[in-house]
């Protein structure tokens, strides 16, 4: 089976809808992350196929459970989930951050070839990031602890915002909750080719607390 008979089986399976058009951008973005991987090493995956399904489809498996705002991808490393759901979205606004530069430039790149005028790219630690605005949703893949993940993004929350964190097993990681803040729910997810545990927990703050 290709990549894109994959990646369609994938979607299929994942039950959302995306044109050709998005199907043929994220190809493109694997043919871009396979050859960067090269020089830059972003990702421990080297298989275009398992790019796929461990980069591809893991992020778009979030997508049927995210809201329509401007979001925050928090550690976006290679553009993870952020220039995926840009890609998905387009009617949707996507900054991605990440403090490693070489990870940065090559997203910067990501975005200009695959013409993504719905996402933007900074590189800072986000403990110090001062945007002017404030996200609706602010999202990770792997970046962190649960409870440091919130309270790195904190000062970046809008005041109705959310958090979306996707995660393996997050059991443990319920506990180190900062004060103010409650999960909304875990969502069990299951991404097509990816035996392992996948989840994403939505959680919020006070409105109160996020000032």
């Amino acid at each position: 089976m290709n990549l894109a008979e994959e990646l369609q089986r994938g979607i299929a399976q994942l039950g959302i809808a995306l044109s050709m058009e998005a199907q043929s951008q994220l190809l493109d973005y694997v043919a871009l992350l396979h050859k960067w991987n090269k020089v830059y090493n972003l990702t421990a995956i080297r298989d275009p196929q398992q790019m796929v399904s461990h980069h591809l489809l893991d992020s778009l498996a979030v997508m049927p459970h995210l809201w329509p705002s401007r979001w925050l991808d928090v550690g976006c490393g290679a553009g993870l989930p952020g220039v995926v759901l840009a890609i998905a979205r387009p009617d949707w606004q996507f900054t991605l951050l990440d403090s490693n530069s070489k990870k940065t430039s090559f997203v910067q790149q990501a975005i200009i070839e695959l013409g993504l005028p719905n996402a933007s790219i900074h590189c800072a630690r986000v403990e110090e990031w001062q945007p002017p605005e404030r996200f609706d949703g602010i999202i990770s893949r792997a970046f962190t602890e649960l409870g440091d993940f919130l309270r790195s993004t904190r000062h970046l929350l809008a005041e109705h915002g959310r958090w979306a964190a996707m995660k393996g097993s997050p059991e443990q990681e319920l506990a180190g909750m900062p004060g103010g803040c409650r999960v909304e729910r875990v969502i069990p997810l299951q991404v097509p080719g990816l035996q392992a545990a996948r989840s994403l927990v939505i959680a919020t703050c006070n409105g109160s607390e996020a000032t």
